[in-house]
């Protein structure tokens, strides 16, 4: 079950005007452990505990996850393209190549996660938060963010390429090398990024806010983007 006080409207005016991002607020009922068997393709988990589980292998495609919580379990490589996940939190996941492409996630909480190279490409997201841990080679092409909060963790080249932002915030993170191609941005919000590592897209900002510190850092690619040459 999830209490939202920001309705079902657009997000609040924030510091500076900012719309922002309406944060899921799980409670999770009383859940029933998991049995063991593995994952189901189009399998239903409704109020489950999957703790510390070792999914690494496991198939799942098309999977509901409702009013579950996932923590401490190993997703080496383990696929759950067009998974849903609903009213869920997940806590200290880790592994490497987890395939969530085209998957939806609403209403989610994700902490302290530990992942590499994980697809989420086509995937919809809506009031997601992700706080803690380290994510590395995140795959968002064209995915759908609407209403995700990035919160004190560490995005090593994420790929956000062709897809949409729609508030948005980057809070006390580090992102790395990060590709913003052809991305369509509304409400983000990047001033309290801690490291702002832009590899490709910067032209594509437009939408976003950031602070007159980044603005001074990013000012060289700015001007290379309109062929201005700064010389001493």
């Amino acid at each position: 079950m999830v209490r939202n006080g920001g309705g079902g409207g657009t997000g609040r005016a924030g510091r500076g005007g900012v719309a922002e991002a309406r944060r899921p607020e799980v409670r999770l009922p009383p859940l029933a452990a998991y049995e063991g068997g593995g994952l189901e393709p189009d399998g239903d988990y409704d109020g489950v505990r999957f703790d510390a589980v070792d999914l690494a292998d496991a198939s799942g495609p098309g999977a509901r996850f409702m009013d579950c919580a996932l923590e401490g379990c190993s997703l080496d490589r383990t696929e759950l393209v067009r998974a849903r996940f609903i009213d869920s939190v997940l806590t200290g996941v880790r592994g490497v190549g987890t395939d969530l492409a085209g998957a939806s996630l609403r209403d989610v909480e994700i902490v302290d996660a530990r992942l590499g190279g994980v697809q989420m490409h086509g995937a919809v997201l809506e009031r997601v938060l992700f706080r803690g841990g380290k994510i590395d080679y995140l795959n968002l092409r064209k995915a759908r963010l609407k209403d995700v909060v990035f919160e004190g963790c560490v995005l090593a080249e994420p790929d956000f390429g062709g897809a949409q932002l729609s508030r948005v915030e980057f809070r006390d993170c580090v992102l790395k090398r990060a590709d913003f191609s052809a991305v369509r941005m509304e409400s983000v919000d990047l001033r309290t990024v801690a490291e702002l590592d832009i590899a490709r897209g910067v032209e594509r900002l437009a939408g976003a806010v950031i602070s007159p510190a980044q603005l001074m850092e990013l000012a060289p690619a700015f001007a290379a983007q309109i062929g201005v040459r700064v010389e001493a």
